[in-house]
Parts: C-alpha cells; structure tokens; sequence
C-alpha cells in the first residue's frame, strides 16, 4: 500500500501546480510604471489622469524681473549721457 500512495502523490503536486500557474495566469501581473500600477484586472474601467503641461520655463518671473531690471539700468544709463 506504500508504494501506491507514492504514486499518486506526484499528479496530485502536478495538479496543484498548474492550478497555481492557471490563477497566477487569469489574475494577472502588476506593476507600476509611471506613477500607474498597470495591468490590473480593472485597468480598463480606470480614469484617465490628465495634468496639463504647465510652463517650459520655470523661472519666468524671475527672468521678468531681472529682463525690467536691466531695462530700468539702460534707461538711467541713457539719461546720464
């Protein structure tokens, strides 16, 4: 009786290793790219994140000012002439 319970032990691992595989396989893998955990098994019904672009340069009021700045020094500079 040994010897025959062996021998069913090797299908029923079979078995249950590809029961595993098959719901590792329907359930998917995750992973995340982007700030986005893709695919899920929702990824489809998902809202899309839209950020606008926002401005190249990030440092517009700087340069503003220092573009009003040398201005205002070329005008004196001018006016001293």
């Amino acid at each position: 009786m040994q010897g025959f319970k062996n021998q069913r032990h090797p299908w029923k691992s079979f078995i249950l290793g590809l029961g595993a595989a098959a719901a590792l396989g329907v359930t998917g893998c995750q992973s995340e790219f982007g700030n986005q955990t893709l695919p899920s098994p929702y990824y489809l019904e998902n809202t899309v994140q839209y950020y606008p672009p926002g401005p190249e340069f990030k440092l517009a009021r700087e340069a503003a000012a220092q573009k009003a700045a040398n201005q205002e020094i070329a005008q004196q500079q001018q006016q001293q002439r």
